[in-house]
């Protein structure tokens, strides 16, 4: 069960609060992804005192489109980038020792329906296994073609020599996240969704001394001060390097990726695919997660970005028409249960430069003449690193006083070592009994909130009181989960959704009705049907 304190960290006001009690922070961090959450928990885990601001929902953005892996990224060994796969299958193996709730050793498969390339993939994922040094999650084999039709149950037999097994991470993105932010503010850090920073402020020398950011539920203003202020805001880092100085060359190129979501009959057994070499060149997926199959991605540049990216024509095309030669049930378009695209931050290409799958995934740290440090790049699986590396630079900047990182050895909120993976709520690890316990209080909440779907109505106020969970996006997005499991679900569940919400958290009925209009706006996004979207792609 929670303790008293805990609880109390969590309510929003209490929160709030410390924005009145707390003068000047050592450190204000922007943006509630991935990259912000990882450099906000390396300033706490120091001992600085962190305020960490997130406009809508922590992971909204890219942080909770991915394709669900823990990885080195093989295609980076192809390409050459050692030093990027070693660190990143380092951050991997400390990621499963920290959130194993929701990390976990995935099997994947590569199916081979050339004479070479057996030989090939498996050379090349030994090098995987060895730069991954001690925390390697498994040697990687040859499989003969028996083996691999009876592993991949859905597979195409014609033409096939066999197929190459290696290991790699899958999880759950936007419950990392969640924990993420969890652990540090159970840790003394203050971290606020729902709060949109709207200006910086500067000292009488023109140095960056702060933020002027906005509650956005009550639209209060606030002016918070900070020895050091970083830009951690993804995709949207040039937002905010355009209030430092406006003009700004652009740091970041959108990059697309899209996933189609299946039932899990289209991927029966345990096992993932991973296809190295589509038409294109890209590397496409089929990655088992929560009892259904993500199938994508691709990596499609885009020249503008925003909240809620959608699908291009083309990538949905691509996707389909790729499964199709390898699956024996090829997926169509009825068959896709929610499609979400999101926006990857790379590095805006040099001139001559213009593929996306050729630009490094390694971070970048820049800070600015009026000293506002910006990190841009990455990817979730090396966030912990990038973190470090942001604050780091702080410290060498002489903005914060020199103390060591300890995230490399601390266990992330809910870390539990051997999960019921058979139970859905395998996912609040720790948290799990105290959930329970609570629909032993309250019967009624365990109910499901679809009578099709395996989730309950006790995880709606749950992830009111605990999670930071504020409207019904944040709820069936990024806490349960559903609008990227099962989207037309998702729509039934919202009002109910919000009727729970609102009795936690003290709304009216007008409340209800607009959070319902409001989610069922975004989640039309998610219905393949609602496809083609007007996002245009970049010119070549």
């Amino acid at each position: 069960m929670r303790n008293d304190t805990t609880t109390t960290r969590f309510q929003r006001s209490a929160l709030l609060q410390q924005l009145t009690n707390q003068k000047s922070w050592d450190l204000i961090v922007i943006g509630g992804g991935a990259t912000g959450l990882g450099v906000a928990l390396d300033g706490i885990s120091r001992g600085y005192s962190t305020l960490l601001l997130e406009q809508v929902d922590y992971a909204k953005g890219t942080s909770s489109r991915s394709t669900k892996l823990v990885h080195g990224g093989v295609r980076y060994l192809a390409q050459g980038d050692v030093a990027l796969v070693r660190e990143a299958l380092y951050e991997r193996g400390l990621l499963l020792k920290n959130a194993p709730h929701l990390v976990k050793n995935q099997d994947f498969i590569i199916p081979n329906y050339e004479w070479w390339g057996g030989p090939f993939y498996t050379i090349g994922l030994t090098m995987y296994d060895l730069l991954a040094g001690k925390l390697s999650l498994g040697a990687s084999k040859h499989l003969s073609k028996t083996e691999t039709l009876r592993r991949l149950g859905n597979i195409k037999a014609d033409g096939l020599k066999g197929g190459v097994l290696y290991h790699d991470g899958q999880f759950d993105d936007a419950r990392l996240a969640v924990n993420l932010a969890q652990t540090a503010v159970e840790r003394g850090g203050t971290l606020l969704n729902h709060f949109e920073v709207r200006g910086l402020l500067k000292d009488t020398q023109g140095k960056i001394s702060g933020v002027m950011a906005a509650d956005q539920e009550t639209s209060t203003t606030y002016e918070l001060t900070a020895k050091a202020v970083v830009n951690a805001t993804g995709i949207f880092v040039d937002d905010i390097l355009q209030m430092d100085k406006p003009g700004t060359k652009k740091l970041v190129r959108p990059s697309q990726g899209v996933h189609i979501v299946l039932d899990k009959s289209f991927l029966p057994g345990d096992d993932a695919i991973m296809i190295p070499k589509t038409d294109d060149g890209r590397v496409l997926f089929a990655v088992p997660w929560h009892n259904r199959v993500v199938l994508g991605t691709t990596d499609t540049p885009l020249n503008e970005h925003s909240q809620e990216p959608q699908a291009l024509e083309e990538e949905i095309d691509f996707i389909l028409r790729t499964a199709a030669r390898y699956l024996t049930r090829a997926p169509k378009r009825s068959d896709a249960l929610s499609i979400f695209a999101g926006l990857r931050p790379l590095a805006a290409p040099q001139a001559g430069s213009e593929k996306t799958k050729e630009i490094s995934r390694s971070h970048k740290i820049l800070v600015s003449e009026a000293g506002l440090i910006t990190i841009t790049g990455g990817k979730w699986t090396t966030y912990r690193r990038m973190g470090q590396d942001t604050v780091d630079k702080a410290i060498a900047l002489g903005k914060l006083p020199a103390a060591k990182s300890t995230t490399a050895q601390m266990p992330i909120h809910g870390a539990q070592p051997t999960p019921d993976r058979s139970n859905h709520l395998y996912v609040y690890g720790t948290d799990q009994p105290a959930l329970q316990q609570l629909i032993v209080q309250q019967p009624e909440l365990g109910q499901k909130l679809d009578a099709s779907l395996e989730f309950l109505k006790a995880e709606v106020v749950w992830a009111a009181r605990y999670e930071m969970a504020r409207t019904v996006e944040d709820v069936l997005a990024r806490r349960v989960r559903v609008l990227f499991l099962d989207a037309p679900a998702a729509i039934r569940m919202a009002p109910e959704v919000a009727a729970l919400l609102a009795q936690e958290l003290g709304h009216d009925q007008r409340w209800e009705q607009q959070q319902v209009a409001a989610f069922t706006a975004i989640a039309q996004h998610y219905l393949l049907e609602s496809q083609p979207a007007p996002v245009k792609a970049a010119a070549a």
